[in-house]
């Protein structure tokens, strides 16, 4: 179906992607593995026509083809879910549907909604069609865009991380809909981190390390220790706790209220003691964000919470010089994308780089690359914009400014979403290591594993309630997927 020989994509002296050939057949799905600034996202530009390719050829149903815009690239059949949901957030879930469907032009809304509801018929991923999308979690902005590209009936259907901020049941059902569109004949590219479901879904899986492809083993002769191998050249090791919490509370939350569309934040209560980590799971949109960004001081609230025995301050400024540090649900809510590397790393501490009123750029730009070095920040130098980075190097950025000069209190929402198995190693060891210094970790994720891996107590949030804590082990996937789902511990 979609076949590409020898593909190089140059970026000035970087090389994304270095002749590359890959294909993918008609009821077939490749996984493309790969670390952080692999090539992965410059591959799919290519084939969606966001780029073109500096030498090598695209061919699909054996004729070679350009693919000069992503119109270019719909009409041949090619559908794309990006790893960024890029919605108009002004208008709602069934108007962003209908921008890539063919509809009269004069269409009333209760018409065009009833008219999306016979398509969605049967499908698992349900969403509010009449909801605006900036009210929309991570989570539901991503099934939109999985929506968007199922309706248009593809040919090749490129899925960039399809299932990052998804719950198990919500992967669940677009593992139903694959299988689904690959007994249709469709082909499709799958992208993930996630190696469990990469061997669940795929038929072949290829490998990029550094812009090369460096493997490619059919499913059944792959596991999981060979795919990590490839994509990072070495053994992981699983995430250890192997230390109790502290005895002294760092924060108390009593009876929470965060308003918000639909059923508000409520009642919510617990303590976070010192060096604990305690992990919310929550189907998305159940309330995280929410509590998250309360405590962030990005939100409204009522209730009462202390952070060391005082009133926590609500000003993101304050909490930050308290040592509260805070990784936010969308990355690109927490960077500035045309300001440089080591501008983003600066932006909670413009201050220390202040010589006599004007900024050192100097000095910001040597600290920015210790922590490039430290972090593993795959980028050209610290001047280049944060926007040319992959998602996973820009989550590495906001990981490296909020938490690379230690904290007493990290707020940390899906803190792995979008880095791959060795970065994911990382994160885990620097909260780990936070939690066994003293830090409080409130670990809120969508990736059940990891919760249980690193988390003392777990608790869930069901529309808008909390259910637990409890201790991490008396608690399985059964049991936290329980409280995710039906409210109940």
């Amino acid at each position: 179906m979609l076949r590409l020989e020898n593909i190089t994509k140059r970026f000035g002296p970087v090389v994304a992607n270095d002749r590359i050939s890959l294909e993918v057949r008609a009821g077939e799905v490749l996984a493309l593995l790969g670390e952080n600034g692999a090539g992965k996202t410059t591959l799919v530009s290519l084939l969606y026509g966001l780029y073109a390719p500096d030498e090598g050829r695209i061919l699909l149903e054996g004729r070679p083809v350009q693919i000069p815009s992503p119109k270019a690239a719909q009409a041949l059949g090619i559908a794309l879910v990006p790893q960024h949901p890029e919605l108009i957030e002004a208008h709602t879930v069934a108007e962003n549907l209908a921008l890539g469907l063919d509809l009269p032009f004069l269409l009333p809304r209760r018409a065009l909604v009833r008219r999306l509801k016979a398509l969605l018929a049967g499908h698992p991923l349900g969403v509010d069609l009449e909801a605006p999308v900036h009210l929309l979690s991570a989570g539901e902005k991503q099934r939109v865009e999985i929506l968007r590209a199922l309706l248009a009936k593809p040919k090749v259907l490129i899925l960039d991380e399809p299932t990052s901020v998804l719950t198990p049941q919500e992967a669940e059902g677009l593992f139903q809909e694959i299988a689904r569109y690959k007994a249709m004949g469709l082909a499709v590219i799958f992208i993930s981190h996630k190696l469990d479901e990469v061997l669940r879904v795929a038929d072949r899986i290829a490998v990029l390390r550094g812009g090369r492809k460096v493997g490619e083993v059919p499913r059944e002769k792959a596991d999981r220790d060979l795919l990590v191998r490839l994509m990072v050249g070495r053994e992981v090791e699983p995430p250890r706790l192997g230390f109790p919490p502290g005895k002294r509370p760092l924060l108390e939350v009593r009876d929470l209220f965060v308003p918000r569309r639909g059923v508000p934040v409520q009642g919510v209560s617990f303590v976070l003691w010192e060096g604990e980590i305690l992990g919310v799971a929550g189907v998305a949109g159940s309330g995280q964000k929410e509590l998250v960004e309360a405590l962030a001081g990005l939100r409204p609230y009522r209730g009462e919470v202390r952070f060391l025995g005082a009133p926590l301050p609500r000003d993101p400024a304050r909490l930050h010089a308290l040592g509260v540090a805070h990784i936010p649900e969308d990355r690109a809510m927490g960077v500035v994308g045309t300001m440089s590397v080591a501008e983003n790393l600066a932006l909670r501490r413009y201050a220390r780089f202040a010589r006599r009123g004007l900024l050192s750029r100097r000095a910001m730009e040597e600290k920015a690359s210790e922590l490039i070095r430290r972090f593993g920040i795959q980028t050209p130098s610290p001047r280049t914009p944060v926007r040319f980075l992959s998602g996973g190097n820009v989550q590495k950025v906001i990981l490296a400014r909020e938490l690379g000069e230690g904290a007493r209190l990290v707020l940390a929402m899906h803190p792995t979403y979008g880095v791959d198995v060795g970065a994911a190693e990382e994160v885990h060891r620097l909260l780990l290591d936070l939690a066994k210094g003293g830090a409080a970790v409130l670990l809120v994720s969508e990736d059940l594993d990891e919760i249980l891996a690193l988390s003392h107590r777990v608790a869930a949030l069901y529309q808008g309630r909390l259910v637990g804590p409890l201790p991490r082990e008396g608690v399985g996937l059964e049991r936290l997927g329980a409280m995710m789902t039906g409210g109940r511990a």
